[in-house]
């Protein structure tokens, strides 16, 4: 076995740069007769821009210039664009609001850019801002996504009537009638996925610098992959030829999603760099990421489940109104659509789903992916009317879901709404999470805690998801001659451990030290070939075209080998590193072909020197990680606090590869999902659309001693749809937490009578519910 190869739990290489303070995050990038910049932001949700007077500013000490929407209209910037060609359920095609980086005769949302100043100072920047003169002609706000299609509601765009932004079906109705009709019970339940603001540890930033001699822009961003970025900059923003547009990105402290998309300062960092023949740095505050950032979530659903005398499920229909903020994101309407919809079938053999989702403008920020982008908010609802199911019913969790999961046997198996699954043990995930959490001992554990005037809860939730797909990934792996192997490809570390990962690939496959390889990313000028990292691809596609190079230079390999031993190429084998004559002791190390090939002298004919070597994949399909989680907690019923005092995860991530970083990967995405079910809520006052929880006093986020310690075991049952056999598992844990979370806390209230509990989970909401129960109690 190689050292550090696949299956081995590494510890990440990059820890000892990043933990240390030598990373290279954006705001280490210094560039010479570097400027600074500061966006002015709208004050009101809603207004006209009737006046603005920027004399005073442009005047003050240390100004280079400040820039308006006027500017950027008239030097023919283009609008941010949306990506997502979305029908409506009638056929027509969505219609995209337009979007400048800096606002046009109106703002729309708290935070909208009214003007950028750049200054030699930030200090100086600031203080100019607050010289510029703006008169609003304030306009009536909507926040809440149900208010905006009510009658009489403000309109935020004058072409969507109601504030639809679309109408979007999928799925079978006309069957799904049929099994409603034919059912024995129909269970409905009422939910809201509440929003939340991704809150990277490292906020967004940009640098615009301009080159005049070659008449190109750098961009330096912590972004999740600056192909993408340099696609829109160049085509819809600056109307470029690509290759005038370089992105550059270093070491990222977070994404979550939220990195990915093209953001105002960006454009405008640019556009000032060119204006001024300087680079323009703008770094985010932590009050610009809960204003600008892209937020998540921010569902309201109607779910309805149709069952037979028993229980077996024959009919889902999900009506869902989305926020989408006051305009479209780069991949906002795919959210909740295409993204997240699919997955509504979950575990389970249900026959017939039918899907509406409602698309509405509101005066808040804008929405895009968050961990999981679509498919934590199709899982919370299936998750949590199946558990709706079993209580009406008077099945077990356990039990309801083991009559209607998809049974391995029938693997692949295409769902009601056309999901594919290659494979899954979904009935062995749970057995196992049930064993290790001891479910058979929860009515002792119950009964104690009760004798300590305390509520406890158990709950469950299982959880497919589609990720890994989509998109293809190109590698290059290159040698040089003195030893050192360098991967080189298109996506980007936000921290989930790129550089081990592929290293530990490389070093399995070729048998090269583990420390001889480094990953080359971050840089579109280095990286020829466009990537990304999102929907947890980085490992079953990029991994996977990573292991493609590798083939191809065992094959080259091979082939010199064969040439300086005077063999046929088809008795070259090769293992742990070593090039042999099959069934002798003739070699050659992967260290001496490589020194081989970069001397002419030794090469075939027809063979160039070196042994780089370039892989595409294209994915055959989709992973679908699934797993089971099961949270038990306590409520002290005088306060509502909850307290999670075990939690257990059994997942399925096919093939592992390191599982030290994977148990890393469900830990964190796990807590995040434990935030958002008991703590995190991005809450806009519904009457002047202002952002009530703009900082970390307003905004809770959870904490090391609000979680336990996770039991996180998992089975392998290998993908189908790529040569690792791996599944994603970057948002899995945000996945199945939300509802295993919620089912434990209304598993606790059950003895009120409460059914149902929304998002966050906070001790004030819980206690208002006991009271209210308990006040109704007493009155009956």
């Amino acid at each position: 076995m190689v050292k550090f190869g696949i299956g081995q739990p590494v510890r990440r290489v990059e820890d000892q740069r990043l933990l240390t303070g030598a990373g290279n995050y954006l705001d280490d990038v210094v560039l010479p007769r570097q400027a600074y910049a500061h966006f002015l932001r709208s004050p009101h949700a809603h207004a006209k821009l009737v006046r603005i007077d920027a004399d005073a500013a442009r005047a003050a000490p240390g100004v280079l210039g400040v820039f308006t929407g006027a500017d950027l209209k008239a030097a023919g910037i283009g609008n941010i664009p949306c990506n997502i060609p979305l029908q409506n359920r009638n056929g027509s095609p969505l219609k995209v609001p337009p979007r400048p980086a800096i606002a046009q005769e109106r703002v729309r949302f708290v935070g909208d850019t009214v003007a950028m100043v750049v200054a030699e100072t930030l200090a100086e920047a600031k203080d100019a801002a607050e010289l510029i003169e703006v008169e609003y002609d304030p306009l009536p706000a909507i926040a809440d996504s149900e208010i905006a299609r009510a009658e009489g509601a403000p309109q935020i765009w004058d072409f969507a009537k109601d504030n639809v932004a679309f109408d979007w079906t999928t799925g079978d109705e006309a069957k799904t009638k049929v099994q409603f009709a034919e059912a024995h019970r129909a269970v409905r339940i009422d939910l809201v996925n509440n929003r939340v603001v991704p809150n990277s540890m490292e906020p967004r930033g940009a640098i615009g610098a301009w080159s005049s001699a070659e008449g190109r822009w750098t961009l330096y961003a912590s972004t999740q992959g600056g192909s993408g970025l340099r696609k829109m900059l160049a085509g819809d923003i600056f109307k470029v030829p690509e290759n005038r547009v370089r992105v550059v990105t270093g070491d990222v402290g977070g994404g979550f999603g939220m990195k990915l998309f093209l953001y105002p300062e960006y454009i405008g960092a640019m556009f000032a760099a060119r204006a001024l023949g300087r680079p323009v740095k703008w770094t985010g505050e932590r009050s610009d990421a809960f204003l600008t950032d892209s937020h998540g979530r921010d569902h309201r659903t109607h779910a309805e489940l149709a069952l037979n005398k028993d229980g077996k499920f024959l009919g889902l229909h999900v009506r869902t109104t989305a926020n989408l903020g006051a305009y479209f994101s780069n991949y906002g309407p795919f959210i909740p659509t295409m993204a997240g919809s699919a997955m509504l079938a979950g575990c389970y053999t249900t026959p017939a789903i039918f899907v509406e989702v409602t698309g509405v403008y509101t005066n808040t920020a804008p929405l895009d992916a968050y961990r999981g982008a679509g498919r934590p908010e199709a899982n919370y609802v299936v998750e949590r009317i199946v558990d709706a199911a079993a209580r009406e019913t008077g099945l077990g969790p356990d039990e309801i879901r083991r009559r209607n999961f998809i049974p391995p046997s029938a693997m692949p198996y295409r769902t009601a709404l056309g999901s594919v699954y290659d494979s899954g043990e979904f009935a062995k995930n749970m057995d196992d999470a049930i064993k290790a959490a001891d479910w058979a001992g929860f009515p002792a554990r119950r009964a104690e805690a009760a004798k300590r005037g305390k509520l406890r809860g158990i709950g469950m939730a299982t959880y497919i998801e589609a990720c890994g797909g989509g998109n293809d990934e190109t590698a290059q792996i290159r040698f040089d001659a003195a030893g050192g192997v360098a991967v080189l490809i298109g996506n980007q570390s936000n921290g989930q451990g790129h550089e081990t990962t592929y290293a530990q690939l490389v070093a399995d496959r070729l048998g090269v030290p583990f420390e001889s390889v480094r990953v080359i990313q971050g840089d579109t000028d280095q990286i020829l070939y466009p990537g990304l990292t999102g929907g947890s691809r980085m490992l079953s596609v990029g991994g996977s075209a990573v292991l493609g190079a590798a083939e191809r230079i065992i094959a080259k390999g091979k082939k010199l080998t064969a040439h300086l031993l005077e063999a046929a190429e088809a008795d070259i084998e090769f293992e742990d590193g070593v090039f042999r004559i099959a069934g002798t002791d003739r070699t050659r190390s992967m260290e001496q072909i490589v020194k081989a090939s970069f001397n002419m002298a030794k090469l075939p004919k027809g063979m160039s020197p070196g042994l780089d070597e370039t892989s595409n994949h294209i994915p055959a399909g989709s992973t679908f990680p699934n797993g089971c989680h099961i949270c038990e907690l306590e409520i002290d019923r005088a306060t509502g606090t909850v307290e999670i005092v075990r939690y257990t995860v059994v997942d399925d991530f096919g093939k592992v590869v390191n599982p030290l970083m994977l148990a890393g990967q469900v830990h964190g995405g796990t807590v995040q999902g434990i935030g958002q079910a008991l703590y995190e809520s991005c809450v806009y006052d519904r009457e002047s659309g202002q952002l009530l929880t703009g900082s970390f006093m307003d905004y809770c986020m959870p904490r090391a001693d609000d979680v336990p310690f996770f039991s996180f075991a998992y089975n392998e049952v290998p993908c189908r749809n790529n040569p690792l056999g791996v599944k994603g598992s970057g948002e899995a844990g945000a996945i199945g937490a939300p509802p295993a979370t919620i089912n434990a806390v209304v598993d606790a209230l059950t003895p009120f009578g409460i059914r149902n509990v929304d998002m966050p989970a906070t001790p004030e909401k819980i206690w208002r519910l006991i009271d209210a129960a308990g006040a109704k109690q007493a009155a009956e």
